[in-house]
C-alpha cells in the first residue's frame, strides 16, 4: 500500500514531511531512477503553481532529478493539465506539477505524469516509494542542493499549449458572449488571459493577481458564488471560475446561479451525441453525482456509470469501457479523445463553444436537470480507519440506506488529498438527507475527529 501517494500525488505542507528538502530532493532523483529514457535521455518538464513554496520545491526536486542524470526544462507557472500534454507531445519522460490544487497556500504537492500524459501507475509510485524510503533510512539525505537556482520558465511550452487549445475551437466565433473569468490567483493567471485573447473570447479576468499567499483564498472554483455575482454585477453572459492548478472549472449563467460538472456533464454528452462523438452514448460520472443528471442523460438516450470519486479512477473506467467523456461534480471534466486528465480550460472552451454555437443561453441548455436535494459534510479526521471497523459510523450509514431505500443514496469516503471523511447524503426527502447527515458525521466526528 502507497504511504507518499494519494489518489492526486504527493501533499502536505510544505516544508515539512513529505514536502521539506531533503524528502523532495530523494523524490526527484527517485523518479529518474524509474524513467524510461526517450532517445537515450530522461528528460522532465516541470511547471508550478503561485504559491510561495512552489519554487524552492521545484528547484529542490529538479536538483534530485540532474543528480540522477534528468535533464529538466521548466515551463514556470502553467496549470497541470498543460504539464500533462507537454509530456506526451514533447517527448519528455515524465512532466511534473509542484501545486497542491484546491488546497491552501501553505500546502503543497508534487503531481508526476509519464511520458504518455498519464498519471504514474500505482505500482510505479509503490516502486518509487520504497527507494525514497530507502534512502531515508540509510541517512542519505540531500547535499549541495542548489538554493535559488530557479529555472526560467520557457514560455515557448506554454505557448505550445496554448495553441493546441485553440485549435481545438478554431472556427468559433464568440463575439456574442460576454465572460467573466475568475483564475483563483492560480495558475490560470498566466495563461487564460492569453487564451481567451488568441480565441477572440470578450472576457474580464478577477483574480487574477497571485501574491504567494492568495491561491484559492475566497475565490475560484471552491467559490463559485463569487464569480456568479461577478456575471450579475456586469451584466455578463457567463463566468468560469478555475482551481489553483486549473484541472477543473465550474461555471454560472447569467442569472448568478452555480453550473457544477454535473450539468457540464449533461451539456457536453448532448452536443457530442447530436454529433455522432459520444462512443457507445456513455458518460462515466462519480459516485458523488446526482441522481437528477442520471435521468437526465436517460432521458436523452445516454448511458451513465459510474466510478469512485477522482479524475484518476473516472478515466479508469472510460478506458476500460470506451467512454470517450467523464467528469465529476467539481469540475474535473475528461475528454479521453483529445485528453489526458481533466482540464479547465479545455472545458471553459468547450462549454463556450456549445454556448456560441446552439445560440440559446446556458441556462435554457440545461434547465431540465432536476438535481435531487444534496448535501455534504466534511469531518476532520485523526486518522483514516475503514469504516467498517467503527461501528458507530457504519451503524449510522445502515439506517440511512435502509430508510432512503430507492429514494436517495449515501456516500462515505475518505478524501484522497486531505485528512478529511466526506459525507454525502442525497434524497427526495430534504428532511431526510439532513438527519442521516448528520447522524453520519456526528459519529465520525465523535470517534475520529480532531
Amino acid at each position: 500500500m502507497r504511504k507518499l501517494f494519494g489518489t492526486d500525488g504527493i501533499r502536505g505542507v510544505a516544508g515539512q514531511y513529505p514536502l521539506d528538502s531533503a524528502t523532495t530532493y530523494l523524490i526527484g532523483s527517485a523518479l529518474a531512477h524509474h524513467l524510461g529514457g526517450v532517445n537515450g535521455k530522461v528528460r522532465v518538464v516541470i511547471g508550478q503553481d503561485t504559491r510561495e513554496s512552489s519554487g524552492w520545491i521545484a528547484d529542490t526536486l529538479t536538483a534530485g532529478l540532474e543528480s540522477a542524470g534528468a535533464e529538466v526544462q521548466s515551463a514556470g507557472v502553467v496549470t497541470t493539465p498543460a504539464i500533462a500534454y507537454l509530456a506526451r507531445t514533447e517527448k519528455f519522460s515524465a512532466g511534473v506539477v509542484i501545486s497542491a490544487s484546491h488546497n491552501p497556500w501553505q500546502d503543497n504537492g508534487i503531481k508526476i505524469f509519464g511520458h504518455d500524459g498519464f498519471k504514474l501507475a500505482d505500482q510505479t509510485e509503490l516502486e518509487i516509494e520504497r527507494e525514497i524510503f530507502s534512502q531515508l533510512e540509510s541517512n542519505k539525505t540531500a547535499h549541495g542542493i542548489a538554493k535559488g537556482r530557479s529555472l526560467p520558465g520557457e514560455h515557448k511550452l506554454a505557448e505550445t499549449y496554448e495553441r493546441w487549445l485553440k485549435e481545438s475551437v478554431n472556427a468559433t466565433d464568440f463575439s456574442r458572449l460576454k465572460v467573466v473569468a475568475d483564475c483563483a490567483n492560480g495558475a490560470a493567471s498566466n495563461v487564460a488571459p492569453e487564451l481567451f485573447r488568441l480565441c477572440n473570447i470578450n472576457a474580464s479576468f478577477t483574480h487574477c493577481s497571485p501574491t504567494g499567499r492568495n491561491i484559492n483564498e475566497k475565490c475560484g472554483a471552491l467559490h463559485p458564488e463569487i464569480v456568479a455575482a461577478e456575471v450579475v454585477s456586469r451584466k455578463a453572459d457567463i463566468g468560469v471560475c478555475f482551481d489553483g492548478d486549473a484541472d477543473r472549472a465550474l461555471f454560472s449563467d447569467c442569472a448568478g446561479n452555480v453550473i457544477n460538472g454535473d450539468a457540464v456533464l449533461l451539456l457536453i454528452a448532448r452536443e457530442m451525441k447530436s454529433r455522432n462523438k459520444l462512443k457507445a452514448d456513455t458518460v462515466v460520472a462519480t459516485t458523488m453525482s446526482n441522481m437528477g443528471l442520471e435521468a437526465a442523460l436517460k432521458r436523452s438516450g445516454i448511458k451513465m456509470l459510474r466510478a469512485p470519486v477522482g479524475d484518476k479512477y473516472v478515466l479508469e473506467e472510460m478506458h476500460k469501457t470506451g467512454a470517450v467523456l467523464g467528469g465529476e461534480q467539481s469540475g474535473h471534466i475528461i475528454f479521453s479523445d483529445c485528453a489526458t486528465t481533466g482540464d479547465g480550460l479545455m472545458t471553459a472552451l468547450k462549454v463556450l463553444e456549445v454556448v456560441a454555437k446552439s445560440g440559446k443561453s446556458l441556462a435554457e441548455l440545461v434547465s431540465d436537470l432536476k438535481v435531487f436535494p444534496q448535501v455534504i459534510k466534511n469531518v476532520r479526521v485523526r486518522e483514516k480507519k475503514p469504516l467498517d471497523q467503527i461501528p458507530e459510523v457504519a451503524s449510522a450509514i445502515k439506517t440511512a440506506e435502509q430508510d432512503l431505500k430507492d429514494e436517495g443514496r449515501v456516500v462515505v469516503r475518505y478524501s484522497g488529498t486531505e485528512a478529511l471523511c466526506r459525507v454525502m447524503i442525497e434524497a427526495a426527502s430534504a428532511e431526510k438527507m439532513q438527519k442521516h447527515a448528520d447522524a453520519i458525521a456526528g459519529a465520525m466526528q465523535k470517534v475520529l475527529g480532531t
